[in-house]
């Protein structure tokens, strides 16, 4: 077996994409892996989620950082229990209730900071284009311009690049990327709203429940409801 030397940061939210980036990132890197908690509706199960990944990848490096000041700030269904979650639109152009202003910025800056420390050369993302419609900080162009910000607010000796290796991929292709390489998606959770049983209907279930439906496999999770979205 190859020794694998070089150390990379996960970002993980204990959902589908993220798992999958991390198991892409487990081919070449030892793994460290963050995870944050903004005051959403779901936060135990994600952290459970995301826990029963990291022991999954054997991952001794992990890290939980506390955003409440994204659930203070609101703005976002998933945070203001005051903003009812949407039900499901995939046909929906416009940024939805579930958009949290400028997440992704803050997990990247937690994650620079812990490469920096421990000397990792890369952060993976599970970043998906097929979202950017309606959340405007999981664009390419946005990690792009990011990773100047690194280079440019970060010490002389460190390169840190941001790594989004399903960022062009739909549901279905991450799925079935997921399973080539054993990645435990049964741990995975990305409901909006329920932390019991996936409710099906918010836009993150139905994403997810079509991804399975159009690959032809039932998704392993428990959902109170399965609706058809082919």
């Amino acid at each position: 077996m190859i020794q694998k030397t070089k150390l990379a940061v996960v970002a993980v939210s204990g959902g589908m994409d993220s798992c999958v980036t991390a198991a892409i990132a487990n081919k070449d890197f030892r793994l460290a892996l963050v995870h944050i908690n903004y005051g959403q509706r779901t936060e135990k199960r994600e952290l459970k989620a995301f826990n029963d990944i990291a022991d999954f990848f054997d991952v001794e490096k992990r890290i939980i950082v506390d955003f409440n000041h994204l659930s203070r700030i609101g703005g976002s269904s998933l945070t203001d229990k005051g903003i009812e979650v949407s039900k499901a639109d995939l046909n929906n152009k416009n940024i939805p209730s579930s958009y949290v202003p400028f997440r992704n910025a803050n997990i990247i800056t937690s994650c620079v900071s812990y490469a920096e420390v421990i000397g990792a050369e890369s952060i993976y993302i599970g970043a998906v284009y097929e979202d950017s419609s309606g959340y405007p900080d999981c664009r390419p162009e946005f990690f792009e311009a990011f990773e100047k910000v690194i280079e440019t607010g970060t010490k002389p000796e460190t390169h840190i690049s941001i790594v989004t290796p399903i960022i062009h991929k739909s549901k279905p292709e991450i799925i079935k990327l997921g399973i080539d390489l054993g990645a435990p998606l049964h741990l995975t959770w990305s409901c909006y709203q329920n932390e019991d049983e996936a409710c099906g209907i918010c836009d993150s279930c139905a994403l997810r429940l079509r991804g399975f439906q159009k690959v032809g496999i039932e998704d392993p999770i428990k959902y109170k409801l399965r609706p058809g979205y082919l």
